[in-house]
């Protein structure tokens, strides 16, 4: 007797996912892409009232391709009933919509926890101690003329952070282990946590000389390091953002910097990446990178894998493993 056939499941892609990623999500679906899709309307128009499976990631992850997953897009798709998204950020969704027709978002949290704070606290060093600076001075061959000069230091110095979830929380542990004080503020105070609260931002950047941005992207959160908080923070002041380029205004970051109302900045993130504003590439006391706060091999494939393992588990009937706030499991 001939056996049965079992129909894969398919998964679209808005956006080209890293080719390991890909290779597992082949092994249990079949995948839709639609980034490289010769006529996409007519591909949307074919498939969509049979998709229940999404992946995508954000640009940084997904070669540089944008695609956000709107709520008119959403609305192209009546039977979607998950998003996958390579990230622990998912600002590249509107969960909120997605809330609102029932489609449950998953992010990647935990994996990429120590990573990003590694990063943060290399920014936060490379730009007290000018360690990049340094490192182009022996190669353009000045140290045999003159000694690099001297830098600030980490001493004595107070760690404020922006956002104390699991990264913010990575990130004061790094601190504390420099000496560093620790103090906090979040959208309000968290239980068991010794840390300082400051239920203002200003004031929080008035009581310390580092400001490190770990908040969520959203909405809520655009220019909320604005210049009233880097005038807070003041001439010693250094700022460290491994959050989003959109939680710092950006203009007003140029104009503390040119004025030295802050002494300096370490930045993983910006508004429009992969863009970056000349003003502070021409800064050369300014540290700057290419949004590589979870860029390794061991965590981008950790991120990867649970992703996948969130689709698998859901097509299973098992349920999300790590949905985002705005779309709980079980539904509520």
């Amino acid at each position: 007797m001939a056996q049965e056939s079992v129909t894969r499941e398919s998964v679209v892609l808005p956006v080209p996912l890293p080719p390991l990623v890909q290779d597992k999500l082949a092994q249990r679906f079949d995948l839709i892409p639609l980034w490289n899709a010769p006529d996409r309307e007519a591909l949307i128009a074919r498939i969509a009232p049979q998709i229940r499976l999404m992946a995508t990631a954000l640009p940084v992850i997904a070669d540089g391709v944008k695609h956000p997953i709107t709520a008119d897009f959403m609305d192209r798709f009546p039977k979607l009933e998950i998003i996958g998204n390579i990230g622990v950020g998912y600002d590249n969704i509107d969960a909120g919509a997605a809330h609102a027709r029932g489609i449950i978002v998953t992010n990647t949290p935990d994996v990429l926890t120590d990573e990003t704070a590694d990063t943060a606290f290399g920014l936060l060093l490379s730009a007290v101690r000018q360690l990049p600076q340094a490192d182009r001075y022996v190669r353009e061959g000045k140290w045999p003329a003159k000694a690099f000069p001297l830098t600030t230091s980490l001493r004595n110095r107070t760690m404020g952070i922006v956002g104390l979830g699991r990264i913010g929380k990575a990130i004061a542990q790094r601190g504390q282990a420099f000496g560093l004080k620790i103090a906090y503020h979040s959208r309000s105070q968290q239980q068991n946590i010794a840390y300082p609260y400051y239920d203002k931002l200003e004031d929080l950047a008035r009581a310390c000389d580092i400001l490190v941005v770990a908040t969520p992207g959203s909405a809520q959160t655009v220019n909320l390091i604005n210049a009233s908080v880097l005038d807070a923070l003041g001439p010693d002041g250094i700022l460290i953002n491994i959050a989003r380029g959109t939680v710092v205004d950006e203009a007003a970051l140029i104009t503390a910097l040119s004025e030295k109302r802050i002494l300096t900045a370490g930045l993983d993130v910006f508004a429009k990446e992969p863009e970056v504003p000349a003003e502070l590439i021409a800064m050369p006391h300014v540290v700057l990178l290419p949004h590589v706060g979870s860029a390794t091999h061991w965590t981008r494939d950790a991120m990867g894998q649970l992703m996948v393992d969130n689709l698998i588990a859901y097509a299973q009937a098992r349920g999300p493993l790590t949905p985002v706030a705005e779309t709980p499991w079980p539904r509520g």
